[in-house]
């Protein structure tokens, strides 16, 4: 397939290991961009003779229409053929027919007016078009400047990278279109992985860094950085669609326990307040009493993580919370990343029901080899737990290309960016903050780093679905199709997000691209 959109330098034969990741990605996605309407790479040049066509089609209308009208007919129409093709044979219409003739002819003359107006109208809003026209070669022009860039700093040619930068940043406005906006984001981890970047032939060093769980653990702990992840979490449905769909599915594996256990892997990266287990809780407490069946009596949540102390006013809030709401309350911290995690730092009863939930946690373990993450699987499986619940990024962000990777990631926060633009006006500094300080880490942290430090490796369900499989566990499908389609008109959800299901997950998307998906496993 040709990519008439990317810069030459793609067919020298020395980046023949950058490219070979892109031979599916790229064909793929080529033509998905050119759906996206700040990402077109195909432009039909017979639009510009649009106009030119729509009038000389009227034309030839008005020329049927006086044909029709002047041909002559039975109804008294005057025709050159008549009386040899004198006026003569008017004087034998009787009068209603000059009234016929006549109103013939106005409504002509009216319907020629009309078309004339339409067509002015039309014209007006091809110039409009042309407008947007514009904004589309702006917007490929920016595709183009991203990739051609991505290519320069994957090849370490840092003078082209560096000169590509320089009008990048001139043009990716964190005020301007999505696709501006997202840009601005890009650059960002371009120029970051630039500046680590060594000469061809030179071993690149890395600084070590201390254990970390998540991306915010990376982020400095700043109030802004966790304003735009509340942020994030009141405004786009990605994680409270996530909270709810698994709420549900640990509803159904709690129904008629009475001691019951959850392990929280993250605790959803130390959200304020406890926003999931707040709506269990409440769920559990309506379902006390009903039909002499068992309810739950007690409990327990296990918090695993580094945000310590954060976890420990999460656990006293939601403790005093779940006495108001008459459920008896357990809370426990483990303080561990997933992979020095062990089933002995776990408290399990024997007489309990254990779930665990990973909201957006597990892509951090996945590394270049499986080891890490099948460790993680493994220490699961050993706790035996009725269900696992599996929140996570739908993008393959974890190739082992990196244009392959930077292309995919440009794809999926585009639709993100893109849905922002739709939910809040333009110059919403909320809107700012969320990208900045929040999809902008993710992002700079796909692009910009490798080895341990790449800890947003995200995947699609289908790959998880592998990994899962290979690690003993089956899936459990969730028939909750309808409730989520609930959920999503109850929550005012900005139209056009949508929820499918997906070989038993479900996806919930914006425009038809996946954004997150929920999982249900069982060992």
């Amino acid at each position: 397939m040709s990519h008439g959109f990317l810069p030459n330098e793609f067919q020298k034969s020395d980046k023949i290991d950058e490219v070979i990741g892109l031979d599916l990605t790229l064909s793929a996605m080529g033509m998905t961009f050119c759906s996206h309407r700040f990402m077109p790479l195909i432009v039909d040049n017979d639009d510009n003779n649009w106009s030119r066509r729509f009038f000389e089609e009227e034309t030839r209308d008005n020329k049927r229409l006086k044909r029709t009208i002047n041909g002559g007919n039975s109804d008294g129409g005057m025709s050159r053929n008549d009386s040899n093709g004198s006026l003569s044979s008017l004087s034998s219409l009787h009068f209603r027919d000059h009234i016929l003739t006549y109103s013939k002819r106005y409504l002509a003359a009216e319907a020629v007016e009309e078309a004339a107006a339409a067509a002015a109208a039309m014209a007006a809003g091809y110039e409009e078009n042309g407008i947007e026209e514009d904004e589309t070669a702006y917007g490929m022009r920016l595709v183009q400047l991203l990739i051609a860039c991505a290519e320069a700093v994957a090849c370490r040619d840092k003078s082209h990278a560096s000169a590509l930068l320089s009008e990048l940043r001139a043009n990716a406005l964190v005020f301007g279109s999505s696709f501006q906006r997202v840009a601005s984001c890009f650059v960002q981890g371009l120029a970051d992985r630039l500046a680590s970047v060594q000469p061809p032939g030179t071993a690149v060093g890395r600084v070590q860094l201390p254990p970390v769980m998540n991306i915010m653990d990376i982020m400095s702990d700043s109030d802004k950085k966790q304003e735009a992840f509340r942020l994030v979490y009141e405004i786009c449905p990605h994680i409270k669609f996530g909270h709810f769909v698994a709420n549900l599915a640990i509803l159904e594996a709690f129904e008629g326990e009475s001691l019951v256990h959850v392990v929280d892997l993250g605790m959803t990266l130390g959200l304020p307040q406890g926003h999931q287990w707040r709506f269990l809780i409440q769920s559990l407490a309506a379902t006390r009493g009903g039909a002499g069946k068992p309810h739950c009596t007690r409990l327990r949540i296990t918090a695993v993580g580094l945000c310590v102390d954060r976890f420990d006013v999460i656990g006293k809030d939601l403790k005093t919370y779940a006495k108001s709401m008459g459920i008896n309350l357990e809370f426990n911290i483990v303080e561990s990343n997933l992979e020095n995690l062990k089933p002995e730092n776990i408290k399990v009863s024997d007489d309990e029901v254990l779930v665990v939930n990973s909201i957006l946690q597990l892509h951090c373990v996945v590394k270049e080899s499986r080891g890490a993450l099948n460790s993680v699987l493994q220490m699961i499986h050993e706790l035996s737990p009725k269900l696992l619940v599996l929140v996570e990024q739908d993008s393959s962000h974890n190739g082992p290309f990196f244009l392959g990777r930077f292309m995919e990631a440009l794809h999926y926060y585009s639709a993100i960016f893109d849905s922002l633009d739709a939910m809040l006006p333009k110059y919403d500094t909320r809107r700012a903050k969320m990208e900045q300080f929040y999809f902008a880490e993710e992002i700079k942290n796909i692009v910009s780093c490798e080895g341990a430090d790449r800890v947003e490796r995200h995947e699609r369900v289908d790959q998880w679905r592998r990994r899962m499989s290979r690690a003993g566990f089956q899936a459990t499908p969730l028939r909750l199709m309808s409730q989520a389609k609930q959920w999503l008109g109850n929550n005012k959800v900005c139209e056009g997000y949508t929820v499918v299901e997906d070989k038993g997950c479900l996806v919930l998307g914006w425009n038809a691209k996946p954004i997150v998906a929920v999982s249900c496993w069982k060992c």
